[in-house]
């Protein structure tokens, strides 16, 4: 199988930029996308790390801890998720949560970053990159809220929206556009895992150097090509359970009406192969936020009320 040049940054966030010595990667990354100067202290324990089989080609996530104490929470997604929106929210609040310890004040809670690059469309939006705030507007005569002097001093920000989790969304599948912007030329890598020469984004240069296939012992290689392998296995048995629900119906309706006429029965089968489809689509997203709630400790009957499976089926994933 053909490679390119340089490793995915998705297979890189799993194991070679865990690497100290390779955080200048994660920086430039970083730096770029949060458009202010990002030094990584130290890595902390997430989901990421556990190795599980549907994670190995489908998800994977980094938490960092910056100079400053905030939390940069780093994930990748391959495979579409039907209820990603309240994943990452819950995500984040879990993290506001673990990282307070009891009894501390309201004012050591951690900032968090939730940076999200999905390989897949999200939602309905014409835009690559996505940066949700929390604000408060005054339902009369539509002022933000703000913070006094004193809390200002106190907590070190200007306004109320930099206390709360801020949340990133790239949309990088299919970004082919090349150019002199640091952040588009970080869009670029991340889909097509190519550095054209005149690459300057912040850490990139690094990128360039520590992440090229060739420089990967044969072990590596080897489980780097068994990674891209499973991932597009993954996706194809994704496409061709939805392909076939599709078809199943089609042809259940097709037969159904063809004795009442050609064209109705048709109708009817494209109609019934298409919510057929969905389903199937709407199921494995359930299953996999399941997945995910599970590896989070999320208690069954909350995983039951949130996905709407049953205890049963939650219980056999």
């Amino acid at each position: 199988m053909g490679h390119k040049t340089y490793i995915s940054f998705d297979w890189a966030l799993k194991r070679l930029l865990r690497d100290k010595a390779n955080f200048d990667v994660l920086e430039g990354f970083i730096s770029t996308l949060l458009e202010r100067d990002v030094r990584i202290k130290n890595l902390l324990e997430s989901e990421g790390n556990m190795e599980r089989e549907e994670s190995k080609y489908n998800r994977v996530d980094l938490l960092c801890e910056d100079e400053h104490g905030d939390l940069l929470l780093i994930e990748v997604q391959g495979e579409s998720e039907f209820a990603f929106f309240q994943r990452i929210l819950f995500g984040t609040s879990k993290l506001v949560s673990e990282y307070i310890n009891r009894g501390d004040n309201y004012d050591n809670v951690k900032k968090v970053y939730s940076i999200n690059i999905v390989y897949f469309d999200l939602g309905q939006g014409k835009d690559v990159v996505y940066h949700g705030t929390t604000e408060f507007r005054g339902i009369h005569n539509g002022d933000v809220l703000r913070l006094s002097p004193f809390q200002q001093q106190k907590f070190d920000v200007n306004e109320v929206y930099q206390l709360f989790p801020e949340y990133y969304i790239l949309k990088v599948n299919d970004f082919n556009t090349w150019s002199k912007v640091p952040l588009e030329q970080w869009l670029y890598f991340l889909s097509t895992s190519e550095i054209p020469e005149d690459a300057d984004a912040p850490g990139l240069q690094a990128a360039r150097e520590k992440m090229r296939y060739m420089q990967m012992n044969r072990s590596e290689q080897r489980d780097y090509d068994k990674y891209l392998d499973d991932r597009v296995i993954f996706q194809d048995q994704m496409k061709t359970a939805r392909g076939e629900g599709k078809l199943e119906g089609y042809g259940e309706g097709y037969g159904e009406g063809y004795g009442e006429g050609y064209d109705k029965g048709k109708e009817k089968g494209r109609a019934e192969g298409i919510e057929k489809g969905r389903a199937e689509g709407e199921r494995q997203a359930k299953l996999d936020t399941a997945r995910s709630m599970k590896r989070l400790g999320v208690p069954l009957q909350t995983i039951v009320q949130a996905t709407e499976l049953s205890e049963e089926e939650v219980n056999g994933l």
